[in-house]
């Protein structure tokens, strides 16, 4: 085991998606944790369920750790309450949660890991470090790229993804699982190595 591990050795890792809940949301681009979570539990052979936490949640192993994975049941901007109080639940430190959420800065498709950091201007990761009392936390990154022209970026978040991107979309949230898969198995350093492009 590597020491950029989310959590200690053995220990339960926390892997939240972040989205807003609801069949009216649930192709936005805001949403992409969501997709990102739905992808990894398929790969459990899990189904989520409502948790007291706050959030629905799978429980079964990845990359061979044990995980929870987690579906925020608030809105985006209340996702900290959901966390917090699946971790507490869980009694997990914020260094055994791992984000998975969509990143304006980023061009479409590209997935990039890190450990804090600031919430540049997402509403659910300001409420999650918020609750969590800290930004020390991974995160990893799906860029859904900026808005065309003078484009409302909230107004842009919550609109579905273009033709041309859905083509590829499935694609891409594929590997943006793998590199959570290597996040928690092998490593922050290994995995930004395996899935960061030049």
């Amino acid at each position: 085991m590597t020491a950029d591990l989310p959590g200690e050795a053995g220990e339960l890792v926390l892997l939240v998606g972040l989205g807003n809940p609801g069949p009216r949301y649930a192709g936005n681009r805001h949403n992409v944790g969501f997709m990102v979570a739905d992808e990894l539990a398929a790969r459990m052979g899990g189904k989520f369920k409502v948790h007291k936490g706050g959030a629905e949640v799978v429980e079964g192993r990845l990359a061979g750790r044990r995980v929870v994975l987690a579906k925020p049941r608030s809105f985006m901007n209340l996702s900290g309450g959901p966390v917090a109080g699946t971790a507490k639940f869980f009694k997990l430190d914020p260094g055994a949660v791992v984000v998975v959420h969509d990143e304006l800065d980023l061009p479409f498709g590209t997935v990039k890991l890190k450990l804090g950091g600031g919430d540049n201007g997402h509403n659910g990761l300001r409420s999650i470090t918020k609750s969590l009392g800290t930004k020390d936390y991974y995160r990893v990154r799906f860029g859904i790229g900026r808005p065309p022209g003078r484009a409302d970026p909230a107004d842009f978040v919550l609109k579905d993804f273009s033709t041309v991107e859905r083509k590829e979309l499935a694609f891409e949230l594929d590997r943006c699982a793998d590199a959570v898969e290597a996040l928690i198995g092998q490593g922050l350093l290994a995995a930004q190595n395996a899935f960061h492009t030049p």
